[in-house]
């Protein structure tokens, strides 16, 4: 990862154009090739960003340096004026563990992926901890038709746990052994904000009975 402070402005060309004018702004270059630019008055959501595969050009024109952040797939691009850099770093973080479950969530990973059928009738076992460059999506299954479905499992779900789902989909989908792979959010309970951005994403949304999966009055899980 590589690690920018500098005084920059960004300019946004594609679908729309967004512009941030001249300021301090964090710039971090991630081994997947993603972009983001993030300022010091948020959390964590960067102000813009360019999700991989990217191509960064670097261009030195009359004294003006100017970054270059295009998009391999849709020719989106970045482009950072940089008038000062104040910080440059890279640091070498190797392959993330992922996010480690409480004991509900790692319960339910396990009862799902030995009562799979709950999904549908013919569906079936991939594997759990199914490993991606940025790090294992809970369970990889196949529908009863063939297809390859991943699913992310939290306890309580909201935006956060779909935005992760989203990001493990694109990467399965460059597996031209996998793809095309679809997503199904899985969990107790599911905020509003969440099921929204799943259907946006295409991502379907399932209610799982954590008792019913353990046999105590059991009840097939809800799809959305």
């Amino acid at each position: 990862m590589r690690l920018v402070i500098a005084r920059c402005s960004v300019d946004y060309v594609g679908r729309l154009t967004a512009h941030l004018p001249m300021a301090p702004r964090l710039i971090l270059i991630k081994a997947d090739g993603s972009v983001s630019i993030h300022a010091d008055d948020r959390a964590f959501k960067p102000l813009n960003w360019m999700n991989p595969p990217c191509k960064i050009r670097e261009e030195n024109i009359d004294g003006s340096v100017t970054w270059s952040v295009i998009h391999g797939k849709t020719g989106e691009k970045l482009v950072l004026t940089i008038e000062e850099i104040l910080h440059d770093s890279s640091h070498e973080l190797g392959i993330d563990p992922g996010l480690q479950k409480d004991g509900v969530e790692a319960h339910l990973q396990e009862l799902l992926a030995e009562h799979i059928t709950t999904l549908g009738e013919g569906w079936s076992l991939v594997r759990r901890e199914y490993m991606t460059a940025i790090g294992p999506v809970d369970i990889l299954c196949r529908d009863h038709h063939g297809g390859a479905v991943a699913i992310e499992i939290k306890r309580r779900g909201d935006i956060d746990g779909v935005e992760q789902l989203t990001r493990y989909l694109e990467l399965l989908n460059r597996d031209p052994l996998l793809a095309p792979v679809r997503g199904v959010f899985a969990a107790q309970e599911i905020k509003p904000q969440a099921r929204v951005l799943a259907a946006d994403r295409g991502i379907d949304c399932v209610v799982l009975d954590y008792d019913g999966l353990r046999g105590i009055e059991p009840e097939n899980p809800t799809l959305f």
